[in-house]
């Protein structure tokens, strides 16, 4: 048997509230995330990922605020990411209480960060967030997915495979792939990008965008993915859907926590 898979919900926090939005955009309140995250950790999540989507400074410390009332409350691996720009800040999330931080623009400005984080910490505290799409208009890249930056309104031109796989090589401990295209659609996750990450690293990958009901988990496990991550179905489902969820994944015969 494989390792057992992860099922994580995701809080987007905005401002100290858990919002969610469609396609990254549109975001509506789904509540306090302290009492988001005792309320998954007591319904069998296996993480959490806090994501501060407005990042700006003055929301800093109230994200901070956050992660350390949270890590007081739950007992279950706390990522956050939103605003990380290097060392500094990986080192004040961590004493806050998180386990591990998530980079995603301050990486693709600068990929030398990814080195210095891992070598501070260890690569298994730092989890690479990408943001990807299929390519749009005049934008070709060679698997046919860029990565994007600010929520997934700006394009790079950057190819997302080979991202990837430059920041596994450099070290980072996991990826989180994002797809903007499925993000919020509740369709399902997107196979094909799922598929063609994995066949480019060896790293944990964590499939995020376009969960909609228990059955969709599986397929996504099958394409690569070693945890599945979602927002809305869980913030807004019923109490037991992280069970549910996890019902599915055995049904499959996947192995879970």
């Amino acid at each position: 048997m494989g390792v057992a898979v992860r099922v994580i919900p995701c809080l987007d926090v905005d401002a100290g509230r858990v919002v969610k939005g469609v396609n990254f955009k549109g975001l509506r309140d789904a509540g306090d995330p302290v009492e988001l995250a005792h309320r998954y950790d007591r319904a069998g999540a296996d993480e959490l990922t806090f994501l501060d989507v407005t990042a700006s400074s003055s929301e800093r410390e109230t994200t901070f605020d956050v992660v350390r009332r949270t890590a007081e409350e739950v007992f279950i691996p706390l990522t956050v990411g939103g605003g990380v720009r290097g060392v500094a800040e990986v080192d004040r999330l961590l004493r806050e209480g998180a386990d591990k931080a998530s980079i995603n623009t301050a990486a693709i400005a600068r990929p030398d960060v990814i080195d210095e984080i891992t070598r501070h910490f260890g690569s298994q505290v730092l989890v690479l967030s990408v943001d990807a799409r299929r390519v749009q208009g005049e934008v070709s890249t060679p698997s046919g997915f860029e990565v994007t930056t600010h929520g997934g309104r700006r394009g790079t031109g950057i190819d997302a495979v080979q991202w990837a796989k430059e920041a596994a090589d450099r070290g980072v401990g996991e990826i989180l792939l994002n797809s903007i295209d499925a993000d919020g659609t509740k369709e399902g996750f997107d196979l094909e990008l799922i598929r063609l990450i994995r066949a480019a690293v060896a790293v944990p990958l964590i499939a995020s965008g376009g969960a909609g009901a228990p059955e969709h988990f599986p397929p996504a496990i099958e394409a690569g993915a070693d945890a599945v991550l979602a927002a809305s179905m869980f913030h807004f489902g019923p109490d037991d859907m992280i069970r549910q969820v996890k019902e599915a994944i055995r049904a499959a015969g996947h192995e879970v926590r």
